[in-house]
């Protein structure tokens, strides 16, 4: 019997048993799920595709306009107009960056290009906040400002070719997404001479900016200026660990490895002390390559009854700091929960001016309500930016700076503090605690230009005091 014979005799079978109807049924049905699926796909990758477009196009726009205006900026006589041009700059150069986030590309292929945009973002936002408080830009503002404008115009004319290459069919996003980022350089780089390879070229002499910003150099890699000594190994660390507990009340300590993608490389132990049989109660602490500093520990146990005071507390946490090396430590703000209070404590400077608070220098205490235990200390805060200030000159004096106050004001205390700001950077303050009505703020203005900097309003709540 031939195949053809085959067929038709395969063909006379189904017929008989009725099953003819049901193969060809679920043939068609396997055609039209499959013709779905594919229309379905190609409708999917058009809209993506015109989403890859859009989000293209909106960023060659916001780019231009950054162009602009940061053009603009460079010829602008007069602070009002100066405060409203670069706050342009800041917002079209935060929209570039949102748009320059969606296209298909991981953040390290065109990292060097969103940390511009990031910069110029930021910077020109701190520029307009001189701008608004009547302070002239400086020579070195404007030659940033002409540094960064440079730069934005070689943006631009790259991204300009791109939609070029766009338009004739020589970039296919599908492409991109499809291969990924190890085939991007190749990729990119064969389509034309002008490509998106060459955004990144536009800033590989780009060094970036100094500057009062969340995204300045000398913050981004800043040292760590609490963070003394030299590094470490871990038998070493494991014995510092055992000195901090007391090697009279470790029943087992065992190591987890070093955590080395941080910005401070620990080594990580994990505790059993003597009398706990449950795991969950096990003690974590993690101690700095460099120099063996403990940056964080935590000990979970039930705390039975409220023994002691928040007061005693309180003076129980400074005896604990002092003889682990942190002195000088005021109690700042607090919170109580399950009978444990956790107290933040800043680091207290003199000065011939009397004492400053130096609120970066920050440690967490976790305290046992039962007996003063310490259940927790974190010291992040005061190992990236403890050292010892040189308090420069007070420009204006306590008594000027209380002229800036709102006449409602009932002040309680007066003292100095210097006080991070949201670039991460630090004034030098007077800090005035007081009250308005019934609602408590503690009041921060300039010790140098007599500005107000910062408000906050106190909160005591049956947990603890909060500042907001």
């Amino acid at each position: 019997m031939n195949i053809k014979e085959k067929v038709y005799d395969w063909k006379d079978r189904l017929k008989d048993r009725h099953m003819l109807t049901l193969v060809v049924t679920l043939v068609t049905v396997i055609a039209v799920l499959g013709l779905y699926t594919y229309k379905r796909e190609r409708t999917f990758r058009q809209a993506t595709e015109n989403d890859y477009n859009m989000a293209f196009f909106e960023l060659v726009d916001y780019v231009q306009n950054v162009e602009t205006y940061l053009a603009k900026s460079l010829i602008s006589s007069t602070p009002e107009h100066g405060a409203e041009v670069l706050t342009h700059v800041w917002r079209e150069a935060n929209l570039a960056q949102a748009y320059l986030a969606m296209l298909p590309m991981g953040s390290e292929e065109l990292s060097n290009t969103s940390k511009f945009l990031n910069q110029v973002s930021d910077y020109s936002f701190s520029l307009s906040r001189k701008n608004i408080y009547n302070e002239a830009l400086t020579e070195d503002d404007f030659n940033n400002l002409r540094n960064l404008h440079n730069y934005s115009v070689e943006l631009e004319n790259t991204l300009n070719q791109l939609s070029a290459d766009m338009n004739d069919g020589r970039i296919k996003w599908g492409e991109l997404t499809k291969k990924g980022s190890s085939v991007f350089a190749t990729q990119v780089s064969n389509i034309s001479k002008d490509s998106f390879s060459n955004l990144e070229e536009n800033f590989h002499e780009y060094a970036g900016l100094i500057y009062d910003g969340a995204f300045s150099e000398h913050l981004t890699s800043s040292e760590k200026k609490g963070l003394t000594g030299e590094n470490i190994d871990e038998e070493r660390a494991k014995q510092i660990a055992i000195e901090f507990f007391g090697n009279e009340n470790i029943n087992k300590i065992e190591s987890n490895g070093i955590s080395e993608n941080t910005n401070m490389p620990c080594y990580d132990f994990r505790v059993t002390l003597n009398g706990e049989k449950d795991d969950k109660n096990n003690a974590i602490i993690s101690i700095t390559q460099k120099g063996g500093h403990v940056v964080f520990m935590n000990y979970n146990r039930n705390i039975e009854a409220t023994t002691i005071s928040d007061e005693r507390a309180d003076e129980m946490g400074k005896e604990f700091l002092a003889n682990h090396g942190f002195k000088n430590m005021k109690e700042t703000y607090y919170l109580k929960q399950d009978g444990v209070i956790t107290i933040n404590y800043a680091y207290s400077q003199s000065s011939p001016n009397g004492e400053v608070t130096m609120y970066p220098d920050l440690i967490k205490l976790k305290v046992a309500l039962d007996n003063g235990q310490v259940l927790g200390i974190e010291t992040t805060g005061y190992l990236n930016s403890h050292y010892e200030r040189e308090i420069g000159n007070i420009g204006i004096t306590k008594e000027k700076a209380k002229e800036s106050l709102n006449k409602e004001l009932n002040i309680e205390s007066e003292s100095l503090a210097i006080i991070p700001t949201q670039f991460q950077t630090e004034i030098l303050c007077w800090e005035f605690k007081g009250k308005v009505d019934d609602t408590e703020f503690l009041v921060y203005i300039n010790a140098k230009t007599g500005k107000e900097e910062d408000i906050l309003v106190i909160r005591d709540t049956p947990n603890g005091t909060l500042t907001m």
